[in-house]
């Protein structure tokens, strides 16, 4: 963890307290630790993108679980950033799948875009670029993920297109960026084209 600079205290703002409430009804009492993803989630989103010690501290407090438990959570799943982090998270799948369909290219394209390289932030604040192992849609590769959105099927003009769209405040469209719909075949259906009645 990176103590350059961590906040003192962290409590739960009354928004997201009644959040960690409604989440922790889901669980039962000697089973609440469970709960420790989404709160971690919660605490992260009200930090402005990243997870300080002292919002670990709190979930640990609120869990009743032992503080090295939740940072042993944190510190194992990627999705949890340990130090502060620009505006727009943006994470490139770099796993066989998309590096076969041309993740290099995309990671040289976001590159160039935002000037920073994996694991850096962009003077302005807006951007941190991760690089990151599978994230599930390799059927739509190449793809990256942008705070909660995936953009898939990308090649260099969409992914400046979706960049600079994030640059001036907009949220472009998520899902596949070559028209296709969902994860149906690049050329259309090839089966069950039409239904018969027996």
């Amino acid at each position: 963890m990176n103590i350059s600079y961590q906040p003192e205290i962290f409590e739960f703002n009354t928004e997201q307290c009644l959040k960690v409430k409604k989440i922790l009804a889901c669980y039962p009492q000697d089973r609440k630790a469970s709960a420790v993803l989404p709160l971690l989630d919660l605490a992260q989103r009200q930090s402005g993108g990243w997870l300080p010690r002292a919002a670990m501290d709190h979930v640990a407090e609120i869990l009743e679980m032992a503080k090295i438990r939740v940072y042993e959570v944190a510190t194992f799943y990627t999705m949890f950033n340990l130090e502060p982090v620009g505006e727009h998270v943006v994470q490139i799948c770099t796993t066989t799948p998309c590096e076969l369909r041309g993740a290099g290219s995309i990671m040289k394209t976001v590159r160039e875009e935002i000037g920073v390289g994996p694991g850096e932030t962009s003077k302005d604040g807006k951007f941190t670029l991760l690089e990151v192992e599978c994230l599930g849609a390799c059927v739509n590769a190449p793809m990256m993920q942008i705070g909660d959105y995936y953009y898939e099927d990308l090649d260099e003009i969409s992914t400046r297109k979706i960049l600079q769209a994030f640059r001036r405040g907009e949220t472009p469209d998520p899902g596949p960026q070559n028209g296709r719909k969902g994860s149906e075949p690049v050329e259309g259906l090839t089966t069950l084209t039409h239904l018969t009645r027996g």
